[in-house]
């Protein structure tokens, strides 16, 4: 199961942690895991495009993490953007993605 931890303070979003495979299928060919890493790896880009500083990441086999070190609209509407794209996801594949939310 893929567990996305979603940690915020005074109302904005801080972390995001990602991490686990989804074990519909095997690796390779598991397309929740591929529409996960997609949805991620866009979000991070997109908001990378704008500004290197906005968030930083780490990437390691089955766990990447998104901090956001400036909170600003740019930031805040993809990140809002990607957490509810993933969201409807795991409303497809409720056995295969969790959501938790941390203050």
């Amino acid at each position: 199961m893929i567990k996305v931890q979603i940690t915020a303070k005074d109302n904005n979003i801080k972390k995001i942690n990602i991490k686990g495979h989804a074990d519909y299928d095997d690796y390779g060919k598991d397309i929740v895991c591929s529409s996960v890493s997609s949805i991620t790896i866009t979000t991070v880009n997109a908001i990378l495009m704008f500004d290197k500083n906005y968030i930083s990441y780490n990437e390691k086999k089955d766990n990447f993490e998104i901090i956001i070190n400036e909170n600003n609209d740019i930031t805040n509407k993809l990140i809002d953007n990607m957490i509810n794209m993933i969201t409807e996801l795991s409303q497809d594949y409720p056995k295969n993605i969790k959501i938790e939310e941390e203050d």
